[in-house]
């Protein structure tokens, strides 16, 4: 038996929104219908969801799902510092360990030599002098005394900075532990983000029976389709006429090839991405690494006019980089939307354009 449905939806929007306090001020949803009558069919007393409420529901979504992939986009980046930060801890550690041993072994040197000085007595030069039978011998010998003090002078002051090295490389291992630390717990903190954000987006979805979810996925495709009919009624897409160079054709295969394989946040592959996962990997494996996360790659590489764009390029999505696509040609990107959605294909103005980035700028077309 159909219970209120249309209720149940808009409670589970106002619940969603004050779990995740990402509600607009002003923004109102309809009241939750009346309950039927004692005896009464709930579904014919209470009507089904109307477009308005899985428009709202829509609009729930999308943010919920943008707010995810800012998280993911956070934990990301504390992931890839921290492999930094690990890699950095480990060449410390190994420059520690030699520079203890050469320590040691300076420390050995410089015993010897105060040993053989002891031997020698102490003694002033002009004692050995009036002790020694054969003046040239003793000049002989004051000339190896003398290299012997600029030698000892020597090790002892490369014993003393082989002593401040290794200060340095402690501090230095000791600074990255705590940048390690940090990182684990913006990690930690991210990954909560990113549930927390999913899990309400789930429990909104949920509230919905098998024919809104596919009249949502209905209005979802055609807001997408309206905003690509904007972007292309420009005539955007007379003028782009880049062609792809052969890494960029490597690229697209690698990204396109992933089609159908679901998104995961903060997976890079073979088996699920996340849409930064996927642009990283296909062009790490067309042989040029980039930045991990949409925001870094941003920020990182060049940036190019639309007009200029050519296949392998990545667009860059929403004010805050949250998204990134890779254009693959005729208007079209490769992209890992959402959770709950796979690897596809999409107009490249479907979502709001921040820019266009080039991995491999020093290439010729």
């Amino acid at each position: 038996m159909r219970t209120g449905k249309r209720g149940l939806i808009t409670v589970a929007v106002t619940v969603v929104c004050a779990v995740t306090v990402l509600a607009a001020p002003g923004t109102a949803f309809a009241e939750p219908a009346p309950p039927p009558p004692p005896g009464a069919s709930a579904s014919a007393t209470v009507p089904a969801a109307t477009d308005e409420d899985l428009e709202a529901v829509r609009e729930k979504l999308d943010r919920l799902y943008r707010a995810a992939a800012v998280a993911t986009d956070e934990y990301n980046d504390a992931e890839e510092k921290a492999k930094r930060q690990s890699a950095e801890i480990v060449r410390l550690a190994r420059k520690i360990v030699k520079g203890q041993e050469r320590l040691d072994r300076l420390r050995e040197r410089a015993g010897a030599a105060a040993a053989a000085q002891y031997r020698g007595g102490g003694l002033p030069p002009e004692a050995h002098l009036m002790l020694s039978d054969d003046p040239q011998e003793f000049l002989d010998g004051a000339d190896r005394v003398r290299q012997g003090a600029h030698a000892t002078k020597g090790l002892l002051g490369e014993l003393t900075r082989t002593q401040q090295d290794l200060e340095r490389y402690a501090e230095d291992a000791d600074a990255q532990w705590r940048k390690l630390e940090a990182g684990r717990k913006a990690k930690a903190k991210a990954q909560k983000k990113i549930e927390k954000q999913i899990e309400a987006a789930e429990r909104l979805e949920s509230a919905l029976e098998k024919e809104e979810r596919e009249r949502l996925a209905r209005l979802e495709e055609r807001a997408a389709q309206e905003a690509q009919a904007t972007w292309l009624s420009s005539g955007i897409l007379d003028e782009i006429r880049g062609e792809a160079t052969a890494q960029g054709e490597k690229a697209v295969a690698y990204a396109t090839a992933q089609i159908g394989k679901p998104y995961q946040w903060g997976a890079e592959g073979p088996k699920a991405y996340d849409c930064s996962g996927l642009t990283s990997q296909a062009w790490a494996s067309a042989g040029r690494g980039i930045p991990r996360t949409s925001q870094a790659q941003w920020r990182q590489l060049e940036k190019v006019g639309i007009e200029d764009m050519r296949p392998g390029d990545l667009v860059i999505y929403f004010g805050d980089a949250s998204h990134v696509g890779m254009y693959i040609g005729d208007g079209s990107v490769v992209h890992a939307p959402r959770p709950g959605r796979t690897v596809t294909i999409a107009g490249a103005g479907s979502m709001p354009i921040l820019g266009v980035v080039r991995p491999d700028p020093g290439t010729a077309s």
